[in-house]
């Protein structure tokens, strides 16, 4: 029944072109990321992982969510789909992220970022971002998608674009 309530929701998300509003995904502290609770603030999501050469980018992620809290959230999607790169479980991943680099922002639990087990979000990420003429920004780990106070995809980035560079934070100044 669950999987069938999922399907539903994707289908009329892709078929009536949805809302990034429509989408709550859970969460690594255990409760749901309700995407509508973020109206008004933009939004970036970034997909993760704990053994990637990028895997320092949670620093400046987590810089730039405290700098500009009060306009931006991060939501960090921890995925495996590269290199076997995220190895952990959620547990593990949430242990990680706050030892070693003090993530306060909100982290889903582990998906998949592409290939036949996308999860919904992603596929309407990308289908946003194609839509728009971005690149994808999912060629590896930390990939970055911008949406702003509407809901509406204004950028996407690469994942070797630095959280705190001129390129992201001119959208927040």
């Amino acid at each position: 029944m669950k999987s069938l309530f999922v399907a539903l929701i994707f289908a009329a998300t892709t078929l009536t072109g949805g809302s990034i509003y429509d989408f709550k995904v859970p969460g690594l502290e255990g409760s749901d990321i309700d995407f509508s609770q973020y109206k008004g603030k933009k939004i970036m999501i970034v997909n993760t992982a704990s053994k990637c050469g990028l895997t320092p980018q949670y620093e400046g992620l987590e810089q730039l969510y405290k700098k500009y809290k009060d306009k931006l959230v991060i939501i960090g999607f921890p995925a495996n789909n590269f290199g076997g790169q995220e190895p952990l479980e959620n547990d593990g991943i949430k242990e990680f992220c706050k030892q070693n680099y003090g993530v306060t922002f909100p982290m889903a639990e582990k998906i998949s970022v592409k290939g036949d087990d996308t999860h919904s979000l992603y596929k309407y990420l990308k289908e946003q971002a194609a839509s728009k003429g971005f690149t994808d920004p999912v060629s590896w780990n930390f990939g970055k998608f911008l949406i702003n106070e509407k809901g509406e995809l204004i950028a996407t980035f690469s994942p070797r674009t630095a959280p705190m560079s001129d390129y992201i934070t001119k959208y927040l100044n």
